[in-house]
C-alpha cells in the first residue's frame, strides 16, 4: 500500500480525532493510523485510513510516530512494545514556552499554556484549555485533562490522571499512577496510587494490585 504522509498515528478513537485535528493544525500529514480493534480496519477516521493492528506498524516503512490513546496505561505498554521514532505534537493555539522541555511522544492540544521553565514527560497528554504555570514537572504517561489548572512548582507523578477542571496550589506533589477527580483541589502532597478527590482533596482509597500503576485500570479521557 502507498501511504503518502510523513507520520503515523496509533489509536483510532475519540482521544485520536483530537489528535489528528491538532496534526492537521500544525501542517504535517499522517499516512495511516493504527488500532487493535478489528472493527475499525480498513475504515478511515478523520479521513485517515486504518490499515491494521497496532503491531503491523513495523512492516511498514518507518515514519515518525504518535500514541493518540488517552488511557495511561495502556498508552506506557504501546509505547514499551513498540520499536518507532516518537515524534511531539504542540497545537498552534497552545503556548508552550520556549525553555519547557517536551518528551517524545507528548502531545499539547488547543488552549494549553505551558509557562516557563516546565518539563513535560514523555507520552504525555496536555489536554484541552490547560494551565501550566512555572516550573512544573510532569511525568511520563501522565494525562492532564482539560481544564486543569497547575500553579507554579507542581510535579505530577508518572502516569497520574488530573480531572477535568482540576486545579494544585503551588509546589504540591501528586503521585505516581494517582487519579485526581474532576473538579478537585489539590493543596498538599497526594501519595503514588491512590483515588482523590474533593476540595480540598482527600484520600478515597489506595488504589489495589489490579488496578495498580501501569497494570491496572485507567478512567477513560
Amino acid at each position: 500500500m502507498n501511504l503518502s504522509g510523513d507520520m503515523y498515528v496509533i489509536g483510532a478513537g475519540g482521544h485520536a480525532k483530537v489528535v489528528l485535528q491538532a496534526i492537521r493544525a500544525i501542517g504535517r500529514r499522517v499516512a495511516a493510523v493504527f488500532d487493535d480493534n478489528p472493527a475499525v480496519w480498513n475504515q478511515r477516521v478523520m479521513d485517515i485510513p486504518v490499515v491494521g493492528c497496532v503491531g503491523h506498524i513495523e512492516q511498514y516503512p518507518p515514519k515518525p510516530a504518535i500514541i493518540a490513546v488517552g488511557d495511561n496505561r495502556h498508552r506506557r505498554r504501546l509505547a514499551e512494545q513498540l520499536q518507532c521514532e516518537w515524534t511531539t505534537v504542540v497545537h498552534p493555539n497552545a503556548y508552550v514556552d520556549p525553555s519547557v522541555r517536551l518528551g517524545p511522544g507528548s502531545v499539547v492540544l488547543p488552549g494549553a499554556i505551558v509557562q516557563v521553565d516546565g518539563v513535560v514527560g514523555k507520552h504525555a497528554i496536555i489536554n484541552n484549555g490547560c494551565v501550566i504555570d512555572h516550573d512544573c514537572r510532569i511525568g511520563d504517561f501522565a494525562h492532564i485533562c482539560p481544564g486543569v489548572c497547575l500553579a507554579g512548582g507542581v510535579t505530577v507523578g508518572e502516569g497520574a490522571m488530573l480531572g477535568i477542571g482540576s486545579a494544585a496550589i503551588p509546589g504540591v506533589r501528586i503521585g505516581d499512577w494517582t487519579k485526581v477527580g474532576a473538579g478537585a483541589a489539590v493543596v498538599r502532597d497526594l501519595p503514588d496510587r491512590v483515588v482523590a478527590m474533593g476540595v480540598p482533596t482527600k484520600v478515597k482509597r489506595r488504589l489495589d494490585d489490579n488496578e495498580n500503576g501501569p497494570d491496572g485500570p485507567q478512567p477513560n479521557g
